[in-house]
């Protein structure tokens, strides 16, 4: 099995084909639910003849801090750029309703834009009725796979498989035999990166503790951009014995990491290499990240489109199709990618299935 799963794509710069939307600070995906169906049997849609308009519309905080987000729009804008099409972004308000975002993925399409990129659950039911109202133009939606029908494909990754790596780093370089993880919100989304680090980490030491804690609970979903309450989610952990605390919160992490660093402890990052993407004040408390490669998903997405072999149903990257991974960023696990890479191949060959649930 080759390694590139454990490579981050290096986040395309700004170019002159995008259209900007409204801006906003970074924020990770909103949850989704559980998906149906890897695969679906329902007729694709007529293949775009021609691909010259891209879109990708963002929920609330858009992109800009180079994580989740970014990783989707620099996928979509490969693409984009590959094919010679324009790429256009859209970022929610957060007063935006269901209505609104309907109206905003309508009006991609009644403009020619084909595909449309939705980045979070939140677009799962106005994409729904969207997409009957414009059955020849393709859809995709990001981290959701609730949505059927035979011109929208859900875009998911097997986010438990690169929480399980992580688990395996934490234990291993653990020294009290008790790590954390923080959440945003108890939702099957992320009880997925609570279920495989748990996994993970009990491989190593069945023995080991791990702490959990959720910021907030449905339908509060604050929990993913509260960087204050993550800090003190993780110094409690950190107070309770644990040396490396994982966050699966959004904007929300950057609180774990400061606590890691103010008590001299180990974080671990999502989704993107927060070792790259952190303050340089605090980036040397970044231990790992488990990286969720949203750029692979919107890449494919697009390029599907183009060439005609898009489907209707949902397109599963996992640690096989480099859809996940862990970062080495820093230098901090060089010791042990070897006992990493070796779970990573049971993995991928079904040796060890990851629990989806805690």
């Amino acid at each position: 099995m080759g390694l590139g799963w454990r490579r981050l794509a290096t986040l395309a710069a700004a170019a002159g084909l995008l259209l900007a939307g409204c801006a906003g600070g970074a924020a990770s995906p909103v949850p989704s639910g559980e998906p149906q169906s890897p695969v679906s049997t329902a007729a694709p849609a007529s293949p775009t003849p021609a691909l010259t308009k891209v879109a990708i519309a963002y929920d609330v905080g858009g992109r800009g801090g180079g994580g989740f987000n970014d990783l989707a729009y620099e996928g979509a804008l490969r693409a984009a750029t590959e094919l010679g099409a324009q790429l256009k972004e859209i970022t929610a308000k957060p007063s935006d309703t269901d209505a609104d975002r309907e109206e905003r993925l309508a009006l991609l399409a009644d403009v020619g834009y084909n595909p449309v990129i939705g980045v979070g659950y939140t677009y799962a039911g106005p994409m729904a009725k969207v997409a009957a109202r414009y059955p020849d133009t393709w859809f995709g939606i990001v981290d959701d796979g609730t949505v059927t029908a035979p011109n929208v494909t859900g875009i998911l990754f097997t986010e438990e498989q690169g929480s399980f790596l992580v688990g395996v780093a934490a234990a291993l370089k653990s020294k009290t035999g008790n790590v954390g993880f923080v959440g945003a919100v108890p939702v099957p989304l992320i009880q997925k990166f609570e279920a495989g680090f748990t996994a993970g980490a009990r491989a190593v030491n069945p023995d080991i503790k791990v702490q959990v804690a959720y910021l907030s609970q449905p339908p509060d979903f604050a929990g993913f951009n509260d960087p204050a309450k993550g800090k003190e989610a993780a110094l409690g952990m950190y107070d309770a014995g644990a040396d490396v605390v994982f966050a699966a919160a959004g904007g929300s992490g950057v609180g774990v990491i400061g606590a890691a660093k103010q008590q001299g402890r180990w974080a671990i990052g999502v989704d993107a290499d927060e070792y790259r993407t952190s303050d340089p004040s605090i980036r040397d408390a970044v231990l790992t990240s488990m990286l969720k490669r949203a750029d692979a998903g919107t890449y494919a997405f697009v390029r599907n489109v183009a060439d005609g072999t898009a489907t209707g149903g949902n397109d599963v990257f996992d640690l096989a199709r480099d859809g996940v991974g862990y970062a080495t960023s820093g230098g901090f696990i060089d010791d042990i990618t070897d006992d990493i890479d070796a779970y990573a191949a049971k993995i991928t060959s079904g040796a060890i299935v990851v629990p989806t649930t805690p």
